[in-house]
């Protein structure tokens, strides 16, 4: 045999198993190898097509450990079958100069066989860690229990409500203060999905009655302004102020992330399920992880306490640091103007984390996920969470902001947020664009008390779904219904008007 020939027969056993014991004479051996390898081949086959959410599934501790030992041991045999392979075929045969470039052929071959194997364990264990540092149940929740069928965690079912926020902890306080609260609302059949946005700086937030805080607050949240003149009883302190005052709670510790899930589902009528809390700058490493975010960075935004630092105007890729600053900035910039930014970025960054990005560098974004999330979504439900973030990523995604001039943040009308909340989501299930319809008046907000409450309108649990009556109507002055106009939808496309000046 020629060393041509005998590194093809090399090479052709990393492919089919057993073919250099064929050729080499060694017929039960190869026979036996290569039946292994087909029958290896057809129960993956079989696996992949029998199972039901096969994505879902791999999201599950047995299956992740399974998948990280198996890869071990078939990279293990993989080597074993080269270098056997190599034997059989007696290089000894061969010129020195064949022997000396074969066995460097082996050694390489064999190297390159394990190296995927190795690939595939590493990431699945990685994964494996990941989610069990994110996804925990330190306590058993009956309700979250509830919300965990196995068999259909969807039945009976419209939508999902999951809490996204953005914040950051200081050391000189308790709790942590969400300067970004976004609900995403999503439809278990389509992945038709409304990201609702709501101010930080909304005031007199009120409570559900017959909860700890409406006790405390039943005018709504107030409190003595600080002594340079900020105010620490905006909706964006309510999981703070939580934290920071456990006696409203019997001595509970560590309430906040609950009180403002009630908070936010009240103020909006709709029944909040889970929350994912976002570090604003375990964000930066996300977008670092992947490689930055392109955005187009309508005009400069200048930060940093002296306004030292600057994002330029124009189309560039931002590493994350600077795509943070472009998103939390307050110079020269409004909470409005951030919170079209933040929206741009989170646009920006789930068109662009494509799967090869996420492949490529899945090491580095999976140990910037670990340091970036904290939530209460149990660990059973994520593997039916899975599928359906698939399909929002394939689905339409649309935003609504409760900001000027649609409501007021003073003094905001809470039957003119839940009606809108309502509207937007039943129009996320319309196919063409949201048409201009029946809107409450512009006037609405501006003339509501500053002492209205959303008790007046029964919280409507898990959102109407499109198609139902919304929860409640928007009174236009002192009473009565809401007066038609032609005002287009205040819902629009997650990254509309993003890069636009």
């Amino acid at each position: 045999m020629s060393a041509g020939g005998f590194l093809g027969w090399l090479a052709l056993a990393v492919l089919a198993p057993g073919a250099a014991h064929l050729r080499a004479g060694r017929r039960r051996t190869g026979l036996v190898l290569l039946s292994c390898h087909a029958a290896g081949l057809l129960a993956l086959l079989a696996v992949a097509l029998t199972t039901d959410n096969l994505l879902g599934m791999l999201t599950e501790d047995s299956w992740l450990i399974a998948i990280a030992a198996g890869s071990a041991v078939l990279g293990l045999a993989w080597f074993a079958l080269i270098v056997h392979s190599f034997t059989v075929l007696r290089p000894n045969a061969l010129s020195q100069g064949g022997q000396v470039l074969t066995g460097i052929f082996a050694g390489l071959l064999a190297v390159v066989v394990v190296l995927p194997f190795g690939l595939t364990a590493e990431y699945v264990w990685t994964s494996q860690q990941t989610l069990n540092d994110i996804f925990v149940n330190p306590t058993p929740d009956p309700r979250a229990e509830e919300r965990v069928r196995p068999e259909n965690p969807w039945a009976g079912r419209q939508r999902v409500n999951i809490l996204l926020l953005g914040g950051d902890a200081a050391g000189d306080r308790a709790g942590v203060r969400t300067d970004s609260m976004n609900l995403a609302s999503i439809d278990v059949r389509t992945g038709s999905t409304v990201l609702i946005s709501l101010p930080r700086n909304l005031e007199n937030v009120r409570f559900r009655p017959g909860t700890p805080m409406a006790r405390r607050f039943p005018a709504g949240f107030r409190l003595p302004a600080d002594p340079g003149g900020g105010r620490s009883d905006l909706l964006n302190s309510v999981w703070e102020y939580s934290d920071a005052h456990p006696e409203i709670f019997g001595g509970r510790q560590h309430q906040g992330p609950k009180v403002l899930m009630d908070t936010i589902g009240y103020t909006l009528g709709l029944d909040v399920d889970w929350y994912a809390l976002v570090n604003m700058w375990g964000f930066a490493r996300l977008i670092d992880a992947i490689g930055g975010v392109t955005l187009s960075v309508e005009q400069d935004v200048v930060f940093g306490t002296y306004n030292e630092g600057l994002v330029k105007q124009g189309t560039r890729r931002l590493k994350g640091e600077d795509a943070m600053w472009y998103a939390r900035s307050r110079t020269n910039s409004d909470d409005y103007t951030r919170m079209r930014r933040q929206r741009c970025v989170l646009g920006a960054l789930l068109d662009q984390a494509d799967p090869a990005t996420v492949l490529t560098r899945f090491t580095q974004i999976a140990l910037a996920t670990k340091e970036l999330i904290k939530t209460d979504i149990p660990r059973p439900m994520l593997k039916h969470l899975v599928p359906l973030a698939l399909q929002v990523k394939n689905a339409r995604v649309t935003s609504m902001q409760f900001v000027p001039p649609l409501i007021s943040t003073g003094y905001p009308d809470w039957q003119k947020i839940r009606y809108l909340t309502a509207k937007a989501i039943r129009d996320s299930g319309a196919t063409g664009p949201v048409a201009a319809s029946a809107a409450p008046s512009p006037t609405s907000s501006a003339t509501s008390s500053p002492t209205s409450s959303p008790a007046s309108s029964p919280a409507s649990p898990r959102a109407s779904s499109p198609g139902s009556t919304p929860a409640s109507t928007p009174k236009s002055g002192l009473g009565g219904t809401p007066r038609k106009s032609a005002t287009p939808s205040p819902t629009q496309e997650l990254t509309e008007g993003c890069g636009a000046l």
